[in-house]
């Protein structure tokens, strides 16, 4: 990606469970990230899909609430993205599409385990395979 480097990094939930896992590139990846003074972002239906309350979601938990790491809202404006997104790409996946459009709005990196749905959905977000 030339020019400027993205401005946040948003996680879809292949992501998200990297960190519960304790994955290191990915632990490394939102380290770096927060260091640099980027946002971490977390779609709230990536979240939604991942989130169980269980004791081993403790790492995951723990990354949730460091500074600098925003759960953003499926509000009624987003909800409307995401599905405008999800009509002109035929595509049925609202997590993905809000990764997406999460990712569009905040022009970030996004760290994903499937890049292949995200590139259908919109082939010049920046992404990273985790």
């Amino acid at each position: 990606m030339g020019g400027q480097p993205p401005r946040a990094l948003t996680l879809d939930s292949g992501a998200l469970i990297a960190v519960e896992q304790g994955r290191r590139r990915v632990e490394v990846a939102i380290r770096n990230a927060l260091q640099k003074g980027a946002a971490v972002l977390v779609p709230a239906a990536a979240l939604a899909q991942v989130w169980r309350g269980s004791p081993r979601q403790a790492r995951l938990a723990q990354m949730l609430a460091a500074r600098g790491v925003q759960v953003v809202p499926l509000d009624g404006l987003q909800a409307r993205l995401v599905g405008v997104l999800c009509g002109h790409q035929k595509h049925d996946d609202i997590v993905d599409a809000s990764v997406a459009v999460v990712a569009r709005q905040s022009r970030s990196l996004v760290l994903t385990s499937d890049p292949e749905h995200l590139r259908k959905l919109d082939p010049a977000l920046p992404i990273e395979k985790v």
